[in-house]
């Protein structure tokens, strides 16, 4: 054999190592793929289980959350007897009309007033709340000051102090100033929440940049002025949400109203309905279904500032991503 002969020898071995050598590679490349589009559809069933699991659970959640609602409405249509003798969870005879006219025509129209009452108190002490506690949020996040430290502490050690603690002392003081029995027992305490506080001061460290605030005093701004003018402005979600907090919470307070009005003509309207469900039974009148309709009723106004105050919201999330 020449040389010639043994160097194409070689190269046709060469060429048949590269062969086998490629085929390899598509026989790997053809196992790395099926193993790949397992692991994917592995993926994909281990998704498709946790998605219904999760959407399972949305919905059982949405029934908790929604059933007693549902009941409340479907029970205020109906009379006593329809109340222990049908269905709980559909209707029967209509006659939710006629028990809002025996709602508010009965004892004088009482149930109007507590509606007015609840209306006062929960507006007046959640815009007073507001209003505090964005001024001293915004002042703890701004401002460095001695004593800044133990103002903070005791915000924060504030939150261990249980309200009804509070409610012996508090009975005390208003019968001394003469503030027992009046509106202001329910109103004033409601300026002050050491939550809505610190809530303030942390929306505040985010949404405040320092540089503004330099930038208004450069163009003779005053301290009330920056605040009034473009702190309250930024600070509108966080203030949306303190305000709708404590308005829900005013107005289905119970315990305090129990403590600090003895006058009925001055009960909210969840103390109201609760002493027409302690009569138990009227002659005239049927209570029960007076209280289901009321409780119908007083859930409105919440519903409604819900719905109403959603567009702050959803300012402040955009507002924040647009930062």
């Amino acid at each position: 054999m020449t040389l010639t002969d043994l160097d194409r020898a070689a190269l046709e071995t060469t060429d048949d190592v590269k062969k086998v050598e490629r085929a390899a590679m598509r026989a790997a490349r053809r196992s790395r793929r099926r193993a790949e589009e397992g692991d994917h559809s592995g993926l994909a069933s281990a998704r498709g289980g946790s998605k219904w699991f999760v959407l399972a659970g949305l919905i059982l959640f949405t029934i908790y959350s929604v059933g007693p609602a549902w009941w409340l409405i479907v029970s205020a249509t109906k009379s006593k007897e329809q109340l222990y003798t049908t269905n709980g969870l559909w209707f029967a005879d209509f006659r939710l009309f006629e028990n809002l006219a025996s709602l508010f025509t009965y004892q004088d129209g009482v149930f109007g007033l507590w509606m007015w009452n609840s209306t006062v108190y929960a507006l007046a002490g959640a815009i007073g709340q507001t209003i505090v506690a964005l001024a001293a949020g915004y002042g703890l996040a701004m401002y460095q000051y001695r004593g800044k430290g133990i103002s903070m502490g005791f915000i924060i050690g504030s939150f261990l102090i249980p309200g009804a603690l509070l409610t012996i002392p508090s009975y005390l003081l208003f019968v001394q100033v003469g503030l027992y029995d009046s509106a202001w027992a329910m109103i004033l305490p409601a300026f002050f929440g050491s939550f809505s506080v610190y809530l303030a001061k942390v929306y505040a460290e985010g949404a405040m940049p320092p540089e503004l605030m330099e930038a208004a005093r450069i163009d003779g701004a005053g301290e009330y002025r920056i605040f009034f003018s473009i702190g309250l402005r930024l600070l509108t979600t966080a203030g949306a949400t303190i305000f709708l907090l404590h308005f829900v919470a005013i107005w289905n307070a119970f315990f305090g109203p129990l403590v600090f009005l003895r006058s009925a003509e001055r009960w909210p309207v969840m103390l109201g309905l609760y002493s027409w469900l302690q009569r138990g039974a009227d002659s005239t009148v049927d209570l029960t279904s007076l209280v289901i309709t009321g409780s119908l009723v007083a859930t409105i106004p919440m519903v409604l500032l819900m719905l109403a105050m959603q567009r702050y919201w959803k300012a402040g999330v955009t507002m924040g991503s647009l930062k």
